[in-house]
């Protein structure tokens, strides 16, 4: 990241001294740099002291002078050579810059926890929003906010996700009218919640277990108490590759705890014999749930098998572990020295679990019943509420003959949180800050409402502008939930909206280097906004589709106008690294001017846009990889697994390959996908140019199709 200062381009390093920041030039990113080096350095060099003074003739140790201080009158000199202050680089950026970054580092902190909906963080993160709508006497922008409506069950969720046109935003019939708008938040549930364990007890061996240290509540786990013996069913597949079974046919497991092997069969080195790399379809979890369900199993217990090469070695925690529909009966996984232990007390011939593994993994062998004396015990209440969540937004009233007229300005100030969804599975449990995504957009929102405000009340306002609503959106790393339900929820009838603009990852300008999409979601949109763009000093980057990874894709599929400025992806992105001091004031502050300028345009041209279509134009992604497969995923729960396509962009590997919406993603060259963190890493793994096969299922039937990955740079 390169971070202009005034007229120059400036590198800058953060240093921490004597417990302040300060920042000094340095060649490369905007970076913290070693304390202890910086104090090593002063150290060689002392500042001198005056003749009498002590420690003058002794450079390795601290200069120390004595005496009394008045502390109205002490007031050091600043040291020409010292590092540059950051109150002094930032005077220099501009008010804007400061503004910005004090919202950036405020968001990003982890005090608001990654901004994961249903989070504490994220209610602090709403909060801290509504206080600057309000310090900004901001009117209300929705209802009032006693509860949200009934969520919509999964399969409407799927189904509002599949929609792509105007029939996306709700009758204008069903709008409140503004009279009543008098909160600042608009509550919405999301579907499919994760569950949450009240309470759980585990008994094995005799020996109670530790939840977190010894097993894990699954995430597709019932409620209930059972008391049962065990019976060992292998890896638990009813039809695998060669006609390979974990059953026979008097295979009966009715009253009993079957303890499941994860996977599928091993090799002698403990790689799967049916993967040239990592796992096959046949390890995917769901069926094997629903096939001990049908066989009467009474409870579950899952574990890894022991020297298993390529799988996960930790408990899965019961967010990440919703292996298909919910079970009627308690499911748990336990750890590998659990399971050993109770297979050596309770198996008839003492054996250990991997003992039985390798005899699942022949195939030779099916059920095995343990000794009846040697029952477990499983205590599970789980529940499966829903996530409650909101939107947050605030009212500039316009001026004049356009004044019920309106121009939206949002940005999403959700993110990952502990990176459970959305996020490279190596990272989970580790907190994401989200500072550039996108609590820099959110930030740019904050300082246009400040900007538009001071405009809108000074003598200087237009006589004729359009109204103003700043929308700040939850849950869009699920999949655009909350722009979704805005639409879907409208406070405004589509054809009282000029246009929407959305600031999403702008944070990390990179030679004066932006791009901007939706320029050709209106009539002559080109013609309007090339004026503003020329007199921006950027480089634009003009896409004209309104379609991406992003909650301007909401309105745009609601049938509205677009623009959507980005300042790119980066090796930070979905990363724990992605943090406060890493992102690029002085060139936010470029985004935010030239932003100001297309909103001001906006609310001001006389004549209304005309919402055009650009389906059948290509569309940029944004997400981390080399490679770019095309689709638009879902992050919400299913309860079949696989990576649910909500949108597919023209002119990608998806597209060419006949992938459509409300397609399923199975399997990624034979190796089952566990949802949309899978796809992203088999995608980091890749190369443009590779061809990759994929198991797809389309309108109920499955097939196979060969997809030539291209290079997320390209325009495709």
């Amino acid at each position: 990241m390169q971070m202009p200062a005034c007229v120059h381009r400036l590198s800058l390093s953060l240093v921490l001294i004597g417990g302040g920041i300060t920042i000094c030039p340095a060649e490369g990113a905007f970076a913290w740099q070693d304390a202890a080096a910086v104090g090593a350095a002063a150290k060689k060099a002392p500042k001198p002291l005056a003749p009498g003074d002590s420690n003058s003739d002794d450079p390795s140790t601290p200069n120390i002078i004595e005496g009394a201080i008045n502390v109205y009158d002490y007031s050091p000199e600043p040291d020409a050579s010292a590092p540059t202050p950051v109150s002094t680089i930032l005077r220099e950026l501009g008010p804007d810059a400061i503004e910005w970054f004090q919202h950036v580092e405020t968001l990003s902190n982890p005090f608001f926890e990654g901004r994961a909906p249903g989070t504490k963080g994220a209610e602090y993160a709403a909060d801290y929003i509504e206080f600057w709508l309000r310090h900004f006497d901001l009117e209300p922008a929705f209802p009032e906010a006693l509860a949200a409506p009934a969520a919509p069950t999964q399969a409407e969720a799927d189904t509002a996700r599949s929609q792509a046109g105007p029939d996306a935003v709700a009758p204008a019939s069903g709008i409140a009218p503004q009279s009543s708008w008098v909160s600042y938040r608009q509550p919405f549930d999301l579907p499919g919640a994760g569950p949450k364990v009240v309470s759980s007890t585990v008994t094995l061996s005799g020996a109670e277990l530790k939840r977190g240290d010894d097993y894990s509540v699954l995430g597709n786990s019932g409620s209930g108490v059972v008391e049962a013996p065990v019976t060992f069913v292998g890896y638990g597949i009813e039809e695998g590759k060669d006609g390979y079974t974990s059953y026979s046919p008097d295979s009966d497991v009715k009253g009993r705890v079957a303890l499941l092997l994860r996977y599928e069969p091993l090799d002698a080195d403990g790689k799967s014999r049916w993967a040239e790399r990592r796992f096959s379809e046949f390890a995917a979890m769901a069926g094997k749930f629903d096939a001990l369900l049908a066989r009467g199993a009474a409870g579950v217990i899952l574990v890894t098998p022991p020297e298993c090469r390529d799988g996960r070695k930790r408990l899965e925690s019961t967010a990440t572990s919703r292996f298909g529909d919910r079970m009627g009966v308690p499911c748990i996984q336990v750890t590998e020295a659990q399971a050993d232990a109770l297979c050596k007390s309770a198996d008839p011939r003492g054996r250990s679990l991997l003992d039985l593994r390798r005899l699942a993994d022949s195939g030779m062998e099916k059920t095995v019943n343990f000794r009846d004396d040697q029952p477990v015990s499983i205590a599970a209440e789980v529940t499966r509420g829903v996530i409650e969540t909101r939107n947050l937004g605030g009212v500039l009233r316009g001026k004049g003959e356009l004044a019920k007229e309106w121009v939206i300005i949002g940005g999403h100030y959700d993110h990952v949180g502990y990176g459970d969804y959305g996020a490279d599975p190596t990272n989970r449990g580790k907190l994401h800050p989200g500072a550039d995504d996108n609590a820099s957009g959110t930030a740019a929102v904050l300082v246009l409402i400040r900007r538009l405000s001071e405009l809108y009340n000074s003598n200087a306002a237009p006589a004729n502008a359009r109204s103003i609503l700043f929308l700040t959106f939850s849950a869009e790393e699920i999949g655009l939930d909350g722009s979704r339900w805005w639409v879907q929820h409208p406070t405004l009838g589509v054809d009282e909206i000029n246009a929407m603009i959305n600031l999403d990852m702008v944070g990390r300008l990179r030679d004066d280097d932006l791009a901007v999409g939706g320029v050709g979601t209106a009539e002559g949109f080109m013609d309007l906004l090339k004026p503003v763009f020329d007199s921006s000093g950027l480089t634009i980057r003009a896409d004209p589709s309104g379609r991406g990874p992003s909650d301007h894709q909401s309105f745009y599929s609601g049938g509205i106008p677009v623009l959507f400025l980005f300042t790119g992806v980066h090796g930070d992105y979905h990363k724990p690294s992605d943090e406060g001091f890493t992102v690029d004031p002085g060139g936010a502050a470029k985004v935010i001017a030239l932003t100001d300028e297309l909103a001001r345009m906006l609310a001001q041209t006389p004549s209304r846009l005309k919402f055009t279509t650009t389906d059948g134009t290509r569309t940029a992604g944004r997400r981390g990889a080399g490679v770019r497969l095309g689709i638009s995923p879902g992050y919400g729960e299913s309860s079949e697994p696989g990576v649910h396509v909500e949108a597919v962009s023209a002119e990608t590997a998806a597209a060419e390959a006949g992938i459509v919406a409300g397609d399923v993603v199975l399997a990624w060259n034979g190796t089952a996908l566990e949802g949309p963190a899978d796809l992203m890493q088999h995608l980091r793994e890749h190369k443009p140019g590779d061809v990759v096969k994929l198991k797809v299922k389309h309108d109920g039937q499955v097939r196979e199709v060969d997809v030539t990955l291209r290079s997320n740079r390209d325009a495709g």
